[in-house]
């Protein structure tokens, strides 16, 4: 995404070193935004617009003519062109060059004003979205339709419609719930009752899990949302920077005795592009446009040119050499006599056809026919090519580069595995687990089942009933998961909230993982229905409700890798601790045991993510000296955490091993077969996410990117040139071995060992990047296109994808539930994964190789009017006289054959459901056979020898008359062209042979009218079509014979396939 943002406000002299410091590109500084009041702003701030056009409405036509003429090839023709307008250089009429000039700039300024105004379209749909903003305005004031009011010391407050575009630093805005956060904003005020509110970041972080934002506590006390406008406060916030998971600032209230002052951090931060997950948040604005966390972390998109399109640049730039060559040789076989100089340039410009301009221009109506060809596709609805100009690259990617959430996953989790050690309990067999629950609690309802000696030692042999129960209850307590109650259009949400209506009930977490856990406790009968900050409510299948009392909550961090929580039973006063967390910790926390470190692994060979569950009951006593411990440590200065962690760690021994769960994060749909199709075509794939280890882990193998017999080497944790190096020198050592890598161990090998690290990589089958940053995803396809020399394709869905995307040489966005910003930014959007195969195993499979047949056919048919022409100066003492003028240049290369040889962008192979069944087809064209040196210097010497034939055997049978010559040569030249379409042909379409027909019909129509170059009663007669017919033949049978010859001893890949 690109963002260019004019200033807001207009710029008086005063403030003219302020605007170029500003908006010059200087350094950023730290801000004071004033609550309400955007007017009191000390710098001036960036619009919040989003802008992704390149040219303007002024800067179009001169961009687009610049665009063009910097490359050597048009800039070549312009030159041609403007030549004719000098007497002793004019070869013929001025139509002759500057219509083909003038056609092909015409389709690219189309080309360019459609994809500007469809940027143009996207973008204002996103500027548009519309937000409350909280105001403030004398009761006088008209001009505002205001749709809440509050009237207080002569001030109307209420709220205002605004666009996204018109929000400026210092705006108090009104997000909804699962409404996008248009701007950085500090988080004021919340409708939740719970005082705080998730967020959704995995467009902004591509984490799945949902994060906890708390509000500024002054402004969270205030009576009402209008009374943030009565109060003077303002926010002091550092500098903008690329940093998404840190923030720093302070908020101060100044009307109050004394003054209030809080501290604010990344809890009180919501970034623009998250979504508010739950409740109704009011917020200040902070940062606006390019300078919001999420555009510092998108870089500039770069004008893509396709790897295909600088090959046939090169190419043009060989022609070229040989027009200059050609013409120095004509002009020293006349001993340089006379002004041989302007021969030179005479020469030239007789020889011009050399280079064919219309090369690009049938070029570039190809690309446009292959993205109607895609977007036509009804295998894969939906699929848009947002840039028409790369649609070859996807016949030659070598390096696939995926985002794990909403990619390759639903980002939806489902409960696959209950494990108890000695049975286990998979889907088919929930019932099970259902009837055990519901014979505890029916038998003994008023004896609560879970009673135990408080000594940890004391061994009970338990039915299995009551062990089912114990997990069960364990799941169902150690959890952060908050049940919200919304009305359903029967029960208001207050009487739902009250009645705990099953049918209004949504769970809300930080993590998907634990939303899956409690609804599987719901769905076998313990249903998780109340919680605020010190309590928490299970109702049981006998519609009791059980009370719980949080004392203490211990919150996941990817350090500790677990989760606990202390809870008394209301009931019994029983006080026990639960904790559930990764295998590798958790280890070595429970009593000892025989079977969990085996049945993890089994279970992870499955693609589960795995979690284990234990507990251990307090008595009082234990308790109450915990919680003094732990009061203690955490009112320490120093080491706090180390403190804290040391005092949690005494709890931790010794527990009760209860259960391992299995959770799925279900896969979206066929991704493992299109993976496998990819790795079959030669294509490696890396996954880069911004999830944790042990899920893109789990993803990894579930997906099967990591095939079952293939080993994973997890790249352990690095922060020096040493453990990078010792960490290096292991991995070395390591065949065929996947490769899982955090994005801190990532950076250090980067920085220190670059190019050692990317030798090692590039050879591993698969790699797993986690916790990776946007920027750092964009950094590793910017290096495997470096260090590697391929083609990359990066596919995401999410905001962080952006960076990656667009890096890239072929960027395809998927349209996931988080919005469109990936596939907006993408050069091609697809609605799902699996729709990957298809486009490229077919779709870039058939451009390429489309493409490829065009471009050397469109040489071919200049090189062999050029080789007649070079025939017939040299029989004619090197004269530069042309062979043919006027319509007749004109029309050979537009009616009379523009047709049959554009036909080619029709032709293919073989039929796309062979292409997706044998994608060992696209392996070979990663070698780029199908437009080499080879190929075009087998193309050159066909020309050639067609060109020289042509024009012999016409000098050789020609009558009294030059005209005659002109007549015999240029029909030959016509149908040798038709006839070798016909021969490159593979499949036929129905408008390939309409084209041959048309283009016929064509020349013969146009025969009546082209009497002022061709003798009419000459072509009637018999004469002419002897000589015409054995001209043509001689120029065509032999390399039908060769192709014949070909096939039969030397076949392709593919024809062993179409036969």
């Amino acid at each position: 995404m690109r963002v260019r943002m004019p200033l807001s406000g207009p710029v008086t002299l005063a403030g003219c070193g302020e605007w170029l410091r500003c908006c010059g590109g200087g350094e950023p500084r730290p801000r004071t935004v004033w609550l309400g009041h955007p007017e009191k702003r000390d710098q001036r701030y960036p619009r919040n617009v989003i802008n992704n056009q390149k040219y303007n409405f002024f800067t179009f036509l001169p961009g687009v003519l610049f665009n063009q003429f910097k490359y050597f090839f048009n800039l070549y023709f312009l030159l041609l062109a403007c030549s004719q307008f000098v007497p002793e250089m004019r070869l013929g009429a001025l139509y002759t060059y500057w219509v083909p000039l003038g056609f092909v700039l015409a389709v690219t300024i189309i080309r360019e004003a459609v994809e500007e105004i469809r940027c143009y379209m996207r973008d204002k749909e996103v500027n548009s979205q519309v937000y409350s903003r909280l105001t403030a305005r004398e009761i006088n004031m008209r001009d505002w339709d205001f749709t809440e009011l509050t009237v207080q010391q002569g001030i109307q407050t209420g709220t205002v419609k605004v666009k996204s575009s018109s929000i400026q630093v210092g705006d108090l805005i009104i997000v909804e719930k699962n409404q996008r956060v248009p701007a950085d904003m500090i988080f004021l005020r919340t409708s939740e009752k719970n005082g705080s509110c998730f967020l959704r970041t995995d467009q902004l972080d591509g984490e799945t899990d949902w994060k906890l934002r708390l509000p500024v506590a002054c402004t969270q006390r205030l009576p009402t949302a209008a009374d943030l406008l009565q109060i003077r406060s303002y926010v002091y916030a550092e500098e903008p920077n690329i940093d998404i998971h840190n923030f720093v600032g302070t908020f101060t209230r100044e009307d109050s005795d004394p003054p209030i002052s809080e501290s604010l951090s990344i809890e009180n931060a919501l970034w623009a592009g998250t979504v508010t997950a739950s409740g109704t948040v009011v917020g200040v604005v902070l940062y606006t446009g390019r300078e919001l966390r999420s555009v510092m972390n998108t870089s500039n998109p770069r004008s893509k040119i396709g790897l295909f399109d600088l090959e046939v640049n090169c190419l043009t730039k060989i022609l070229f050499g040989a027009l200059v060559v050609v013409s120095l040789v004509m002009v020293a076989l006349q001993h340089f006599a006379g002004r041989w100089y302007l021969q030179i340039i005479r020469f030239l410009l007789l020889f011009s056809n050399i280079i064919p301009i219309s090369l690009r221009v049938n070029l570039d109506m190809g690309k446009i026919v292959y993205s109607w060809v895609i977007r036509r596709d009804s295998k894969i609805p939906g699929t848009v090519v947002r840039s028409s100009t790369i649609p070859e690259q996807l016949g030659r990617i070598s390096y696939l580069l995926t985002d794990k959430t909403g990619t390759l996953t639903q980002n939806e989790m489902v409960f696959k595995r209950l494990h108890l050690g000695t049975v286990a309990y998979g889907l088919d067999s929930m019932d099970e687990v259902q009837s055990h629950i519901f014979s505890i609690y029916t038998q003994q309802p008023q004896d609560p089942p879970a009673q135990k000696g408080s000594a940890p030692t004391t061994k009970v042999r338990r039915t299995m009933s009551s062990r089912v129960h114990e997990a069960v209850k364990a799941i169902a307590l150690c959890h952060n998961v908050t049940p919200v109650y919304e009305s359903n259009g029967v029960t208001d949400q207050a009487e739902a909230e009250k009645q705990y209506e099953d049918s209004c009930r949504v769970y809300q977490a930080s993590s998907p993982d634990e939303v899956a856990l409690v609804q599987w406790t719901e769905s076998v009968g313990l249903t998780l229905v109340g919680r605020d900050q010190s309590s928490m409510q299970l109702r049981t299948p006998g519609d009791q409700i059980l009370n719980f009392t949080i004392l203490q909550l211990f919150p996941f961090t990817y350090e500790s890798k677990r989760m606990g929580i202390i809870v008394r039973d209301e009931s019994t006063g029983e006080i026990t601790f639960y904790m559930k967390g990764a295998d590798v910790v958790m280890a070595g926390i429970v009593q000892y045991n025989d079977w969990l470190e085996e049945e993890c692994g089994n279970m992870a060979r499955e693609g589960l993510r795995v979690l284990v569950v234990a507990k251990k009951s307090l008595a009082e006593e234990q308790y109450q000296d915990f919680e003094a411990r732990y009061v203690q440590a955490k009112l320490s200065v120093h080491d706090r955490s180390l403190k804290v962690a040391t005092v949690i760690e005494s709890l931790e021994m010794e527990m009760e091993l209860l259960c391992l769960t299995g959770v799925e994060d279900q896969l979206q749909a066929d991704v493992r077969p299109t993976l496998e199709t990819l790795r079959n075509a030669g294509i490696k794939v890396w996954m880069l996410t911004g999830d944790k280890l042990e899920t893109a882990t789990c993803t990894a193998k579930n997906a099967h990117l990591v095939t079952r017999n293939q080993d994973i080497h997890i790249f352990r944790l690095v922060t020096n040139r040493g453990e990078a190096h010792l960490e290096l020198n292991a991995f070395r050592r390591k065949h065929d071995c996947a490769l899982v890598i955090s994005g801190d161990s990532l950076e250090v090998c980067l920085k220190y060992y670059e190019y050692e690290f990317m030798e090692l990589a590039c050879q591993c089958p698969a790699v797993v990047c986690c916790r990776c940053a946007p920027t750092q995803k964009a950094r590793i396809v910017r290096l495997l296109q470096e260090r590697t020399g391929r083609l990359t394709c990066a596919v995401g869905d999410g905001g962080n994808d952006v960076s990656m995307i667009q890096e890239s040489d072929c960027g395809v966005g998927v349209e996931g539930k988080e919005g469109k910003q990936a596939s907006l930014a993408a050069d091609f959007s697809v609605t799902q994964f699996r729709h990957l195969g298809r486009l490229l195993m077919v779709h870039g499979r058939n451009s390429y190789k489309r493409s490829a047949a065009l471009s050397q056919f469109v040489i071919h048919r200049s090189l062999c009017i050029s080789a007649m022409q070079a025939v017939f100066s040299s029989v004619f003492y090197f004269a530069s006289v042309p062979l043919y003028q006027g319509f007749l240049i004109i029309g050979y290369s537009t009616i009379y054959t523009m047709f049959p040889v554009f036909s080619l962008v029709l032709d293919k192979d073989v039929k796309s459901e062979v292409a997706m069944l044998y994608p060992e087809l696209y392996k070979d064209l990663l070698k780029g056979r199908p437009l080499s040196y080879k190929t075009f210097l087998i193309w050159v010497l066909i020309s050639i020898y067609q060109g020289s034939t042509i024009m012999y055997g016409a000098l050789l049978l020609f009558e009294s008359e030059f005209v005659h010559i002109v007549a015999i040569s240029f029909t030959s030249l016509i149908l040798t062209e038709l006839l070798m379409v016909a021969l490159t042909i593979q499949t036929w379409h129905w408008l390939m042979t309409v084209a041959e027909l048309l283009s016929l019909a064509c020349y013969i129509a146009s025969l009546v009218f082209l009497h002022e170059f061709i003798d009419v009663y000459f072509i009637a007669t018999l004469s002419f079509l002897w000589k015409v017919s054995v001209i043509t033949l001689v120029s065509c049978l032999p390399l039908y014979v060769l192709k014949y010859l070909r096939r039969r001893f030397s076949p392709p890949s593919y024809s062993k396939l179409t036969s």
